[in-house]
């Protein structure tokens, strides 16, 4: 780059410093009137004043998540005092039956202790050196050419993810991969591929088996109620080839946009360096693994919830002196707030109705049963991206088990499968988040691949379904 070019950026860079804050409060003002004016629009339609105000907020988080005039995070607490000033005073609504304890218990919700015992594991990891020893056994068993190491990868974590948390998954590997992001530097489009890559591979891993994925086993359980029993092995027919096939395609989408033919990996310096002594606090780290994730695997028969069980890194990595308070500090705590803004808005939205007027609303198009099908699996896959895809699952396998005949059978699976595809955003799974909270990934790097997989996903999931349901005769 010549002085002329380096001047250039550098005065960039000032006048976006210098004069940033214009630019994020118009985008932010922007953001507010546009959602004003679609609930305006909306408010026509005759609803109670809560459904009209949580669509806002819903319309206003969007816009802003988005367009990032303010960082995510800070989106997560704005939902907070939305619902908070709307809820919990006669500001706003003057009649109000939600109590605010609901949406400020998010901060207690399991994916919020998921998230937060994955981040110890991830720093106890990166502090005894597993997560290069990790990255290491990757790189010898598929080498060092781009493409082929960024599938082995992929295809690690999506293995991993189908018998673990995809949230615990992510955590490790997105450690393991570390050094060579640091090594790259943020603005290397390898950096990107793996950042956006690997939790895509843990999130749609997880649709290969029933406990890979929560909406998977809500509509497992959902069909059982019915009198429609899938063994683990009856999943795994459709549900690995689904995650295959759709890990192949993502993995083909970052070659292709971010050139990855192009980048030359010198991976010598970390090959190289010698491997880390095996110290008590290694050990420490390796007992703590072995027992959280044997905990994990096992929730069936020792009945703990996975979020009681993440406690397990929190107390041991401490208690071992392996994470010490200095190390606590430098945690993601602003992906915490992220995720349960999120997750506040999703309740909201299902609390006041808002869910089941869409529901409703599609429901009751003069469409054939397979559109109606394809809808509810875009509708899945939409709001899995602002909200929880549990509770998303949760809203629409119910109505899918409604529709008559085959398709009341068709319909949850494919939703349940459509909800592992929202990876638009950093709130839109926990996999996501972890990544973003590294902060060596910007939030617009998620959106193309997060957009290809809205459109594709569903398809997939329906064809795929379809094909198991009639070629195979389980449901006869």
């Amino acid at each position: 780059m010549s002085h002329t070019d380096s001047r250039k950026a550098s005065i960039r860079l000032y006048k976006k410093l210098k004069y940033g804050w214009i630019l994020a409060t118009t985008t932010f003002t922007g953001n507010f009137i546009l959602a004003f004016l679609t609930t305006y629009f909306f408010r026509s339609l005759g609803y109670a004043d809560d459904v009209n105000y949580v669509f806002f907020l819903a319309i206003l988080a969007v816009g802003l998540w988005v367009t990032e005039a303010i960082p995510p995070f800070a989106v997560g607490i704005f939902i907070f005092s939305g619902l908070l000033l709307g809820f919990g005073t006669d500001l706003i609504l003057v009649e109000h039956k939600t109590p605010v304890e609901m949406y400020l218990g998010t901060w207690t919700s399991n994916v919020i202790w998921l998230l937060l015992g994955g981040f110890f594991l991830a720093e106890g990891m990166s502090i005894v050196g597993l997560d290069r020893s990790l990255f290491r056994f990757t790189m010898r068993k598929f080498g060092n050419q781009p493409n082929r190491l960024l599938l082995g990868i992929l295809l690690t974590t999506g293995v991993a993810s189908m018998v673990m948390s995809n949230t615990a998954t992510t955590a490790m590997m997105v450690s393991s991969i570390l050094p060579l992001v640091r090594l790259l530097g943020k603005t290397s489009p390898y950096s990107k591929a793996l950042l956006v890559g690997i939790p895509a591979a843990a999130t749609l891993g997880g649709m290969g088996t029933i406990i890979g994925s929560t909406p998977n086993a809500i509509a497992v359980g959902a069909l059982q109620e019915k009198g429609h029993y899938l063994t683990f092995v009856d999943w795994m027919v459709f549900g690995i080839p689904m995650a295959f096939v759709t890990l192949l395609i993502f993995w083909r989408f970052l070659v292709k946009t971010l050139k990855l033919g192009e980048v030359t990996l010198d991976l010598t310096e970390l090959a190289n360096k010698p491997k880390s002594p095996f110290t008590f606090e290694r050990g420490a780290v390796i007992f703590t693994l072995v027992i959280t994730v044997g905990m994990w695997l096992t929730e069936s028969i020792h009945g703990l919830p996975i979020a009681a069980t993440s406690g397990i890194p929190i107390v041991l990595l401490t208690l071992f002196q392996v994470v010490k308070a200095e190390d606590v500090r430098r945690l993601p705590w602003d992906t915490l707030m992220l995720v349960a803004g999120g997750l506040a808005l999703g309740i909201a939205m299902v609390d006041v109705g808002l869910t089941d007027i869409i529901m409703d609303a599609i429901t009751h198009l003069d469409i054939p049963l397979a559109g109606v099908a394809v809808i509810l699996s875009l509708v899945a896959v939409g709001i899995s991206n602002i909200m929880s895809n549990t509770a998303a699952a949760a809203i629409l396998v119910p109505l899918g088990l409604s529709l008559p005949g085959v398709w009341g059978i068709v319909t949850p699976l494919v939703v349940s499968l459509s909800c592992s595809c929202s990876l638009l955003l950093p709130v839109s799974t926990p996999a996501n988040a972890i990544s973003y909270s590294t902060g060596l990934i910007e939030q617009k790097s998620f959106f193309p691949s997060g957009l290809l997989m809205m459109v594709l996903g569903p398809l997939m999931a329906f064809g795929t379904v379809m094909l198991y349901t009639y070629l195979f005769g389980y449901f006869s």
